[in-house]
């Protein structure tokens, strides 16, 4: 059976009679004010809350902690201006303030990081506000992956669950021996070991530490974590140990 597909700019009054067993009606229909695309290209959305100048200080409650951004890189390491998508979004910041940590059990629990830190966080983490002219994000402690004191990342301290991996290389060759494109190599799903964070909190409010050790070759799952590249071209993974499903030998 045919279907015929009806749009509203395709029926009128006029048009109904063409139909079989439809009568014309004297039926008005209001007319419909369409905009165009075109006054939409210079909408912007601005992701970060803008907080007031009368507020002079933010303190984050519970187990959340406030991070100064880290300014986007403007330049390659060539020195080569970067157009706005191709810049990196930052996933590190300075701990400006911290909550008073949370309650599990009867144990309090503080926040794991102090104020002063620089940290490296999940990329899709928190709350972005702008405070003082410069972005802020406020994030669970949970949701901090490690505490990095240099400009590099296989020196990153993971904390809580965390575990920072070193990938492995992707393979070069087919089983056949043809040489692979970048594009048509395959992620690895495997890596060492490289730091491991103090573990998780029971629901005594206990430390429990991760059963995974430094310089083991792990598997993961293939779609968890932050990835990173240090400044070697080495290519890093930091992932809950929860994503390591098993250790290789």
């Amino acid at each position: 059976m045919a279907t015929a597909q009806l749009t509203a700019s395709s029926i009128s009054a006029r048009s109904l009679a063409s139909f079989e067993g439809l009568r014309p009606s004297n039926a008005k229909f209001a007319s419909v004010s369409l905009v165009s695309r075109r006054s939409f290209r210079g909408l912007v959305v601005k992701a970060a809350t803008t907080v007031a100048p009368k507020y002079t200080s933010i303190k984050p409650l519970g187990d959340r902690v406030l991070v100064k951004i880290n300014t986007v890189e403007e330049k390659s390491t060539g020195g080569i201006l970067l157009p706005t998508t191709a810049q990196t979004k930052p996933q590190g910041g300075e701990v400006v303030a911290v909550g008073e940590g949370k309650t599990i059990g009867k144990t309090k629990v503080g926040i794991s990081v102090q104020t002063g830190a620089e940290v490296v966080y999940s990329k899709y983490a928190g709350t972005e506000v702008e405070f003082n002219g410069t972005k802020h994000l406020i994030l669970k402690d949970d949701d901090i992956v490690g505490i990095l004191e240099t400009d590099n990342i296989k020196d990153l301290k993971p904390l809580n669950d965390r575990v920072l991996i070193k990938v492995a290389e992707a393979e070069q060759k087919t089983a056949g021996g043809l040489l692979l494109t970048e594009a048509s190599k395959e992620k690895p799903s495997i890596g060492e070991v490289i730091a491991v964070g103090p573990g998780t909190v029971d629901e005594e409010g206990n430390k429990k530490p991760l059963s995974i050790s430094k310089g083991s070759t792990v598997l993961y799952s293939k779609y968890a974590g932050n990835d990173f590249k240090s400044k070697d071209g080495s290519e890093y993974i930091a992932l809950r140990a929860s994503d390591v499903i098993a250790i290789l030998s």
